[in-house]
């Protein structure tokens, strides 16, 4: 799909020149995410998330002025914590030979494993429409190659 361009609603916020620079605000990561076809909801915490078939994703705003942006990549399939080792060094192999995403392990509050992607990207400046599209894109397709390799340690990959 392309990257937005011109939105015909002018107070949209993909509206105005798609070179201009714009702070990185929820509603431009909403409208992009959307005008990709990417269904995401708002969670509790006022975050949007998106269910993919084995992952949910975060797209999430840090920062004094909220400038930061991290994808956040959460695989559905849990692992007993007795594996935790094993998934150390697997995300210690993974973050060693690629750059996308950063993983790490993640044991929740009733005992279960999972593994996490993130990519994090500081926009203090601004970003394009085109540029956050580019920027959500990688982060949404280095999560999914993170979770189906995840598939692959566990034993539950799709074909």
């Amino acid at each position: 799909m392309a990257s937005p361009e011109f939105e015909d609603d002018l107070d949209g916020p993909l509206a105005g020149h798609p070179a201009e620079l714009r702070p990185l605000t929820h509603d431009l990561v909403a409208a992009v995410l959307a005008n990709r076809g990417h269904p995401v909801t708002v969670d509790p915490g006022g975050s949007l998330v998106g269910r993919w078939p084995d992952a949910h994703i975060w797209f999430l705003r840090s920062g004094d002025a909220g400038e930061l942006l991290q994808v956040r990549t959460v695989a559905i399939h849990p692992f007993p914590v007795e594996t935790v080792p094993t998934l150390h060094e697997f995300c210690n192999s993974w973050n060693r030979d690629r750059f996308w995403p950063k993983a790490f392990v993640h044991v929740d509050d009733a005992g279960r494993a999972r593994v996490c992607g993130e990519v994090t990207t500081d926009l203090e400046r601004g970003v394009t429409p085109h540029q956050l599209d580019r920027l959500l894109d990688r982060g949404v397709r280095a999560g999914c190659r993170l979770v189906a390799e995840v598939g692959r340690l566990a034993g539950t990959a799709r074909p």
